[in-house]
């Protein structure tokens, strides 16, 4: 048995232990791995956010005197590229908050303006459709009289509302104590992470270029060109999936606002604004938004929001085949199929942060198994025929050209022969 059968066979038996232990204490490891999870948090955290934020920093450095590369502007465009990202991204926060919110508060403060006056119309339209029903009414009636604020005993409510605070005001205190201690604990995470992120943005070449050095050092040639494939993949996929995500946000809700105003209908900042910050979650945002939307609309005129769920829908169907395609189109190469199956089962484990992964992580994968059957397809000599391209043009594979090669070169020399014959 050479070494290498030693080391195989070792690895696999210090697997199998290593699966039995977990299988055994499963508790204890679960433990160990949120202890774990909760410290890296603010990490992983900063990771996706200097990665989001990259896409932006790149742009705006390939802009930034792009032909000087040496003196002040090289070396202040990496610190002045991430401050304008991180003001454009602020920015973009604040004007959403400003649109939003002071739409909520006007339909919170018309939804309970109307709520008292639609009681009493609701309370005289059941009595007035009870009048055949004299029994009937005269129950509803009674019924209504028991709810009726007016005769509500203020000072028995009152008095009762005190010893329920008095006798559980050690609880209302812990909660409250909780409640501030998980407000610490999330302010402190996301500015950790916005930390880290701004620290991996400015020294990201210099990490690219340490990771580069210790997979020369401990890894071959071999493995690192699979690592490096698998990453510039994914690489590629999620960049194509977030900037076609937030382009196809953008134009969606800017039509839904441009619709609105033209059909005339209620809080059309509001609406688009919200259709186009739930498009960034595939499939389902968009439509979250408009039963947000709906609803607040519906407060104002049932009939103007029967009309705004028509008008989205049919800017739904237009965004599904004309203008999701266009825009994040075939960059990520996932069928429809899975791209559901992505959204359904990101949704599942991570909630909305696990559908907005879901899809480019599914289209990762989905890119290197096909790559990889293409490969084994041409060490084969397989010809694989695509019927999900333009063409049907069969695929030529390395084999087929070489034999295609040494066919030419035989018929050449065949030729010869019989010219030297003649």
């Amino acid at each position: 048995m050479d070494k290498k059968e030693i080391k195989h066979y070792a690895a696999f038996g210090l697997t199998a232990i290593i699966v039995c232990y977990i299988i055994q204490h499963f508790a204890l490891v679960e433990k160990a791995a949120g202890i774990a999870l909760g410290a890296l948090t603010p990490l992983i955290l900063g990771a996706i956010i200097a990665y989001i934020f990259n896409i932006i920093l790149s742009w705006f450095e390939k802009h930034f005197f792009p032909k000087t590369k040496t003196g002040f502007i090289q070396f202040s465009r990496r610190p002045v590229c991430l401050v304008i990202s991180f003001l454009i991204a602020i920015g973009v926060v604040v004007l959403i908050l400003n649109i939003v919110i002071p739409e909520l508060i006007n339909a919170v403060k018309l939804i309970s303006a109307k709520i008292p006056p639609l009681v009493v119309t609701g309370k005289e339209y059941i009595l007035h459709k009870l009048r055949e029903y004299p029994e009937i009414q005269a129950q509803a009636t009674e019924l209504f009289n028991e709810f009726d604020t007016s005769q509500i005993d203020w000072a028995s409510i009152t008095g009762k509302v005190t010893g329920v605070l008095k006798s559980g005001l050690l609880g209302i205190i812990s909660s409250a104590v909780g409640f501030l201690g998980a407000l610490t604990g999330t302010v402190t995470n996301i500015v950790l992470a916005v930390i880290f992120a701004i620290y991996l943005l400015l020294r990201k070449d210099k990490l690219l270029c340490d990771i580069g050095r210790f997979q020369k050092v401990y890894c071959s040639e071999k493995t690192n060109a699979r690592i490096n494939r698998v990453f510039a993949t994914a690489n590629t996929t999620f960049q194509s999936f977030f900037i076609g995500q937030f382009v196809e946000a953008i134009i969606l809700g800017s039509l839904c606002f441009i619709g609105m105003t033209i059909l005339r209908l209620p809080y059309a900042g509001m609406s688009g604004t919200l259709v186009g910050v739930t498009a960034l979650i595939p499939i389902v945002g968009a439509f979250l938004g408009a039963g947000i939307s709906a609803f607040i609309i519906a407060t104002e005129n049932p009939m103007q929001a029967l009309i705004f769920i028509i008008f989205l829908i049919i800017l739904q169907q237009l965004e599904g085949n004309i203008i999701y395609p266009k825009v994040v189109g075939n960059s990520i190469g996932l069928p429809g199929i899975w791209v559901l199956a992505a959204v359904t089962v990101g949704g599942g484990l991570f909630g909305i942060l696990g559908m907005m992964v879901g899809v480019p992580l599914a289209a990762t994968v989905y890119k290197l198994v096909f790559d990889s059957l293409e490969n084994k397809e041409a060490e084969k000599g397989i010809i694989n025929v695509s019927t999900d391209k333009k063409t049907d043009t069969p695929k030529v594979t390395k084999k087929n050209k070489k034999e295609k090669r040494i066919r030419n070169s035989g018929s050449a020399h065949n030729k010869n022969k019989q010219n030297k014959k003649h």
